[in-house]
């Protein structure tokens, strides 16, 4: 057959060809494909549906094992007590909770488990980990105007507090939740509840069941009565404000409840609950330590991170000298400071840190300017210039050009316009001649001086192509400039400061560890400037009879003064400045901090008596409490006992295979107070003993 025009249209409409039909009898129905098609898409659906439910289910897992390890639960959730000691053993700061070791559920008396459950988780051995019936009890109670209620059980609490925040929202609840579904899962309910006694608040800073028991009773936990196992079980609705410590009568009411809380439960008759009286508080530990110093708020970190995750209250012996504190606060006291700040620090070579004061006034402003505050380091940078200049070769009896000068729109000036053709190294340092320094950074490059900075220890911010370096424009710490003349002064450089004592290092150990040196002549060099600078430069206020060496600096408008140099071995870095960074009126380097630093290294070397206070009032710098500044020196930690110092006599406690014994030396003589060894190791009176648990 022709195509045709009308054939080619047709099939161009979209009109199918009949030859592309299927074929079927006009009697026999075409086959049912719709049907099919609608019983795989729901096949379909439903194993998709299932993929999608088994992943989210090992999503959920892989989140928990993450954001909810079982492990965490065992750790403390506040750190525990460090009570940090100066190196003479003088105790200088205590900070950190109460904290002990977790306590062991089959070793606890009966009665100890039911006042927890009874008020708390009445149900705990037989939910999920969540209580339907406890939560619409708490709804309607909340709901009817009852007593506020939570419905949250043990599991959720301990959910609660060991893996989420205080924050009140429900998606916290809901976390909350599949988090307690989860520690069902994988312990048991012993191992939940041990976690939950090891770990929750007893208030006055107690953490876990150990340390409450010998916080307010001073008895272990496998021996609480229960009188004062109702109390500590009672503080869990409020542990602040129910401490007895603070409010005995609430913390009193609240133990009636728990009483009644456990005849209701089944675990004591009326009879029983009736006869148990009000127990009497034992509290032995005092905090006449302060929390914090600007040493202590130093050290810390680094004290924790000697014992992590650790229950049990450490005492660590610090490198603060309490003789040389002393002398440090003494000459604070002493300099006609007026409004200014002033901070000190006082490190051995090898940078043993053994005096800081990081301000006048900790109580008013716990901020360190040692370690915190950033400032101009002034011309006390230009150990880096000389220094990198005589490792390049100068020499200090070299000569350089002391005249005025521009570099672009910078025009660096001596202080009092004085200027000279030529001058020497020597006396360039010793005068501090800005242009010389200017000029000999140039010379070296500014490569050469920051690398040598770097080498120091430095770690702030070091522009290059910016000459104004050379003057010390770029701000640092007063700790990592100290530091870097404390690798001067050992010829051992970078220097870490430490707060406790540094390892000894072999020889073996000294070639490892990435620390450098300089050569003999570079080294007597730059002491030979750093010695004139304080004989006949801008540091002879700083002049002592022992051979120091240091050097001044003044930052721009006067905004910054510091002195840092060394004698024998005592590294030495004092800053006096504005917290707003506004200029000191008539204080330079070499007034005021040369002063201090040579009023402090007169007393730490013997050159001269302590002298007396200025008559007028001037501002604590609060350091470490010292042995005469208080009568009472508290308790004196040793290991796992103390020595307390109270009522004319010293009292060592110490513990019996757990149990705290007490021994006493005064004028009547030694007394053995060992009674809570036989009331821990006899059986509670029958009165007070509850009939176990159903």
């Amino acid at each position: 057959m022709a195509l045709t025009l009308d054939n080619l249209d047709s099939r161009s409409e979209g009109r199918p060809d009949q030859d592309a039909l299927p074929h079927h009898s006009p009697n026999q129905p075409p086959p049912p494909e719709e049907p099919a098609r609608r019983r795989r898409s729901r096949w379909w659906w439903l194993s998709r549906g299932l993929a999608a439910l088994l992943m989210l289910l090992f999503l959920t897992i892989g989140w928990l094992a993450i954001t909810a390890p079982l492990s965490k639960s065992l750790q403390p959730i506040s750190p525990p007590q460090i009570t940090l000691l100066a190196a003479d053993g003088t105790p200088i700061a205590r900070n950190g909770a109460i904290v002990d070791a977790p306590v062991e559920v089959k070793k606890l008396p009966i009665h100890v488990i039911q006042a927890f459950i009874a008020i708390e988780d009445r149900r705990f051995y037989s939910h999920w980990g969540i209580d339907p019936r406890g939560i619409v009890r708490a709804m309607w109670s909340n709901v009817s105007g009852g007593s506020t209620q939570g419905g949250s059980t043990i599991t959720q609490q301990l959910a609660k507090f060991t893996f989420l925040t205080a924050e009140r929202s429900l998606t916290r609840k809901a976390r909350e939740v599949l988090i307690a579904f989860w520690l069902e899962a994988w312990l048991s309910k012993d191992e939940i509840l041990e976690r939950y006694l090891s770990n929750a608040y007893f208030g006055d800073n107690a953490y876990g069941l150990r340390a409450a028991a010998m916080h307010y009773f001073h008895r272990k936990p496998e021996s609480l009565t229960p009188a004062q196992s109702a109390m500590l079980a009672g503080l869990m609705k409020a542990p602040s404000r129910l401490a007895p410590t603070n409010n005995y009568d609430l913390a009193e009411r609240r133990m009636k409840l728990v009483l009644q809380s456990m005849v209701d439960a089944g675990y004591m008759t009326p009879a029983q609950a009736r006869a148990i009286r009000s127990p009497r508080l034992d509290v032995r530990s005092k905090n006449d330590l302060p929390t914090g110093t600007y040493f202590a708020d130093w050290a810390l970190p680094q004290a924790r991170g000697l014992d992590e995750a650790s229950y049990a209250a450490q005492t660590y012996k610090t490198t603060l000298d309490s003789r040389l504190q002393a002398a440090a606060r003494r000459a604070i006291e002493n300099a006609p400071l007026g409004q200014a700040q002033v901070a000190l620090v006082a490190m051995r070579p090898n940078g043993e840190v053994v005096a800081m004061v990081g301000g006048r006034d900790y109580a008013k402003s716990p901020f360190n300017r040692v370690t915190q505050a950033r400032r101009q380091p002034g011309s006390t940078f230009k150990l880096f210039v000389y220094l990198a200049a005589l490792k390049e070769g100068w020499k200090p009896e070299d000569t350089i050009e002391n005249t005025p000068f521009e570099i672009g729109y910078y025009r660096p000036q001596n202080a009092g316009g004085a200027y000279s053709r030529t001058i020497t190294l020597a006396d360039a340092f010793a005068r501090s001649s800005n242009v010389a320094a200017v000029r000999l950074f140039q010379k070296v490059g500014d490569k050469a001086v920051i690398d040598m900075a770097r080498k120091l220890g430095v770690t702030a911010p070091l522009p290059q192509g910016d000459p104004s370096l050379a003057l010390g424009t770029s701000s640092m710490t007063l700790m990592e400039l100290t530091a870097a003349y404390a690798g001067i002064a050992g010829n051992r450089f970078p220097v870490a400061p430490s707060a406790f004592k540094a390892k000894e290092e072999g020889w073996f150990d000294g070639l490892l560890s990435g620390r450098s040196s300089l050569s003999d002549g570079v080294h007597e060099n730059m002491e030979a400037l750093l010695r004139g600078a304080v004989n006949r430069g801008t540091g002879r206020g700083a002049r002592i009879q022992a051979a120091n060496y240091g050097k001044t600096g003044t930052s721009q408008e006067n905004r910054d003064a510091l002195f840092v140099g060394y004698a024998k071995d005592l590294v030495v870095g004092v800053w006096v400045g504005n917290d707003d960074n506004t200029p000191l009126k008539g204080i330079s380097g070499g007034t005021i901090p040369a002063r201090i630093w040579r009023d402090f290294m007169q007393q730490a070397l013997g050159e001269r008596s302590a002298p007396r206070p200025r008559a007028i009032e001037s501002p604590d710098p609060q350091g470490p409490v010292q042995p005469l500044d208080v009568p009472d020196l508290g308790d004196i930690p040793l290991g796992n006992s103390d020595l307390r110092v109270e009522k004319g006599g010293a009292v060592f406690s110490t513990q019996v295979g757990g149990a705290p014994v007490d021994v006493r030396l005064d004028q009547n003589g030694l007394q053995i107070d060992g009674r809570k060894v036989i009331e821990q190791i006899m059986p509670s009176s029958p009165s007070e003993s509850p009939p176990p648990g159903p």
